[in-house]
């Protein structure tokens, strides 16, 4: 007979079970970040952006993936996510897009503050469209799905350096499919494709090698008390619609809130007035001790509420899809909502401690 493996080289109980669990949690993020980024927003005054549909899971699906592993093993947390995040946009608009550039892209160049061959006020929307949209609001439904891997890497090694190279191609493939078809033959000068590349690298030094070694944990604070989930709705509702009204014409169309009334560059100002202060109320928010998945279910719902709705007035076929939208968004987060209440109530299995 042939002696038995020795025990350590068998798979350990469960071994399988918890790979295909990490691998539900990546497809999941994959698919959130696409939802969230695209297809609850251009798509609904956009629709043909459902053809772009395999590019965009690659590109959204890839890059924030990417981003979310390298902050997770770096340990740097929510303020890691948000550095490599802008990495990511300038990533996606400046390299892939060109649209950071472009004087003919989508009208961008038309939108606001136009100086040192930069679109300024699409940057800023654009940083703040990202970072919220395609990033830290998809981690966070996703941490919520699921919770046993808050703070743990979904991929190995192999899957990571799969993933990076699926977001390379994915900002690539923007470039030949999307920047190619918008703006033929415009090619963003050499000296600003050279600023991003070093941009890029900077950010991500400073999310992966400086803020870990300066972290410090959010703790909960028992004095602190954050409103009512449908007060938090609202405020995150009223504020994405402020923020992205002061910077993009309502369904990207051909004129700005208020006209000339606000000059470009006081547009920009008063936009970070909007965002910064944003951030600094959850932030609070999220110290407070009655902070719960409720109020986080209220967060997200304002946010995606608000960002489809700018986008219905582009046309009639817009309204109706966004609609249509509206109603899928609530019946989803609702949804989860359910979930995580049906998990917190569930009874513990049998000869659990």
């Amino acid at each position: 007979m042939n002696p038995q493996p020795p025990t350590a080289t068998r798979p350990r109980p469960g071994t399988s079970r918890v790979a295909h669990h990490r691998l539900r949690a990546a497809w999941a993020l994959v698919l959130l970040t696409t939802l969230c980024a695209e297809l609850t927003f251009t798509a609904v005054a956009v629709p043909s952006t459902w053809v772009l549909l395999p590019l965009l899971l690659v590109m959204y699906g890839a890059g924030v993936l990417l981003v979310r592993e390298l902050v997770v093993r770096a340990g740097t947390g929510w303020p890691g996510l948000v550095v490599l995040g802008v990495a990511y946009q300038v990533a996606e608009d400046g390299l892939g897009l060109q649209a950071l550039n472009s004087p003919d892209m989508y009208g961008a160049a038309d939108w606001g503050l136009r100086s040192l061959g930069v679109n300024w006020s699409y940057w800023e929307s654009q940083i703040g469209v990202h970072l919220v949209l395609s990033v830290l609001l998809p981690v966070m439904i996703a941490d919520l799905l699921f919770p046993a891997l808050r703070g743990r890497s979904y991929l190995r090694t192999g899957g990571l350096v799969v993933t990076g190279a699926l977001a390379v191609v994915g900002v690539l493939g923007l470039r030949a499919v999307v920047s190619a078809t918008e703006d033929p033959g415009y090619h963003t000068p050499w000296g600003w494709t050279v600023g991003y590349l070093v941009l890029i690298a900077l950010l991500g030094w400073v999310a992966l090698r400086v803020l870990p070694r300066r972290r410090s944990p959010v703790g909960v604070r028992q004095d602190r008390q954050a409103p009512r989930p449908g007060v938090v709705g609202f405020v995150s509702m009223y504020l994405t619609m402020a923020f992205l009204t002061t910077l993009l014409p309502l369904g990207l169309g051909s004129d700005l809130l208020f006209g000339d009334a606000m000059s470009p560059q006081f547009r920009l100002v008063a936009a970070a007035m909007t965002a910064i202060p944003f951030g600094w109320v959850v932030l609070r928010w999220r110290s407070a001790a009655n902070w719960s998945h409720s109020h986080r279910m209220w967060l997200i719902g304002g946010v995606l509420v608000s960002h489809t709705v700018f986008m219905m007035p582009a046309s009639l076929v817009s309204a109706a899809i966004g609609l249509v939208t509206l109603g899928l968004e609530l019946v989803l987060v609702r949804a989860l909502g359910r979930h995580i209440r049906g998990r917190e109530t569930a009874p513990a299995p049998l000869g659990a401690g």
